[in-house]
């Protein structure tokens, strides 16, 4: 392992040392003038960066820093159903940062040009996806949800050209890996069980250690992949985020949210919401969401088989229970969070249909979902379409007798509902007004909305601007786009 740089680059480029199926080495793909639009400070000092002492030129694509190694990854991946031979079209591995704490992460420059697997793609990106990326990427993260980070935006100096000309851009991902299901689907398909197994092995070595102390190492694999998306998912609808392209390449092994292209969040609660262009049958829609993943998770165990026994009877039933755990672990991560945001310490036995009552007259009343949980934390009922109605009013005096019932004081309640639903979220108009005013060059608008989306339960009255729902007619045909 090298000595650090001046600007604290302390790369061990891992992946490179996997066969060379796994991916295809870069050189530099240039741009014109590249520029500094946004760094993350915070997130630079987390991984032993001076920020001051990066080169534009290296998040760029320019250089490659001392240690780095450009290489494009090759996977696969079923896109709303339909497998593909995929890989990094528009994105580049920088090389792996070993941390001060000692953790591995991967530096990615997303928008970096074509590689081998661009399939007809210019491998470009606009300053405005790559920024929503930073702004929702960021949010993530303060909400408490395992996600990629950003660490940099920069502009290229050229032009891309899709619904609309856009400024290039490359945004700075920083994850735990870019292991996703579709690697693995990759592996089995374009590989051989060798391949395979290599692959497996170091994935389990990166982010699943214990498999030694296990009898299966493979099923353990799978396993711990389960539990992570079932923690995963379950946090992305207790917040009400919706994806919008759950392809297995977009299923990180390492249970972050990872790919930011049409994702959203609802307002008005419906299961039915589907922001994304594409998606014109609803296969990601906000209440889909966990079935999607369970079916992703299926698409693993099927690439792993050849792993999990020589007999293929006996490896298709060790998959099959594994992936059935999936609902009911999903179920109880879910069900966990919701007794959380109404300040429910002890579990009972009709905890969904209580729950559930409550989420069915949010949808009938068209009411705002994270606002709604907002008026119940700070006991403002007034601020909810529910307030008044007769089947709310029932369902509210059920709700105060249970917290009455509870050893915990209401003060107690009140703090864990606190840390449970935040205040704001980033509110798609919000994002969408930031996002045009930095594309006519005044940054202001989305730094303060970081800002304030870095710790959305602090339920500051800087934040109250930030609660406002937009006004129906305003969105009711937002769209966001996929690969953009």
């Amino acid at each position: 392992m090298v000595k650090p740089t001046e600007a604290g680059w302390n790369f061990d480029n891992g992946y490179a040392r996997l066969p060379n199926v796994f991916f295809t080495e870069m050189k530099p793909n240039p741009v014109e003038a590249p520029e500094w639009v946004v760094k993350n400070e915070e997130l630079a000092r987390t991984l032993g960066l001076e920020v001051e002492n990066i080169r534009v030129e290296e998040l760029a694509g320019n250089e490659v820093p001392e240690g780095g190694l450009l290489l494009a990854q090759a996977y696969a991946g079923h896109q709303f159903g339909h497998f593909n031979m995929l890989g990094d079209g528009r994105a580049m591995l920088l090389g792996e940062q070993i941390t001060p704490s000692g953790k591995r992460v991967d530096i990615q420059l997303k928008g970096s040009g074509r590689t081998p697997y661009s399939r007809g793609g210019d491998g470009r990106a606009g300053l405005g996806p790559m920024l929503r990326e930073y702004i929702i990427s960021e949010a993530m993260y303060g909400l408490g949800i395992p996600t990629t980070r950003s660490l940099a935006v920069v502009t290229t100096g050229q032009l891309v050209f899709r619904q609309t000309v856009q400024q290039g851009a490359i945004l700075t991902r920083v994850a735990s890996s870019h292991l996703r299901v579709g690697t693995f689907q990759y592996a089995v398909n374009w590989g051989g069980v060798e391949q395979l197994q290599t692959l497996a092995d170091y994935t389990l070595d990166r982010h699943f250690p214990g498999a030694e102390q296990t009898e299966n190492r493979y099923l353990f694999l799978l396993e711990e992949v389960i539990k992570r998306q079932a923690n995963l998912i379950s946090k992305w609808q207790l917040v009400g985020f919706i994806h919008g392209v759950m392809n297995t390449d977009n299923m990180a092994l390492s249970g972050e949210t990872i790919d930011y292209g049409p994702c959203a969040f609802i307002n008005t609660y419906d299961l039915d919401t589907v922001f994304s262009s594409i998606d014109v049958q609803g296969r990601y829609a906000y209440g889909n969401q966990p079935r999607m993943a369970g079916w992703n998770l299926a698409r693993l165990a099927e690439a792993l088989l050849p792993l999990l026994d020589d007999d293929q009877e006996k490896a298709v039933k060790i998959a099959q229970e594994a992936v059935l755990k999936f609902p009911d672990l999903y179920r109880e991560k879910w069900l966990a969070g919701m007794r959380e945001k109404l300040g429910l310490f002890r579990a009972q036995a009709n905890d969904k249909e209580f729950v559930e009552e409550l989420l069915s007259m949010m949808q009938k009343h068209k009411a705002d979902y994270t606002n709604t949980f907002r008026a119940l934390t700070l006991n403002k009922l007034e601020d909810t379409v529910l307030h008044e109605k007769e089947e709310f009013n029932a369902w509210y005096e059920a709700w105060q007798a249970r917290l009455n019932q509870q050893e915990q004081s209401r003060e107690d309640a009140h703090e864990l509902m606190k840390r449970s639903n935040p205040a704001i979220i980033p509110r798609n108009h919000r994002v969408e007004e930031a996002l045009e005013a930095a594309e006519e060059g005044d940054l202001s608008v989305m730094k303060q909305l970081v800002t304030v989306l870095s710790n959305p339960y602090a339920y500051t009255s800087e934040q109250e601007a930030y609660t406002t729902p937009p006004d129906p007619s305003s969105c009711a045909n937002y769209q966001t786009f996929c690969g953009t």
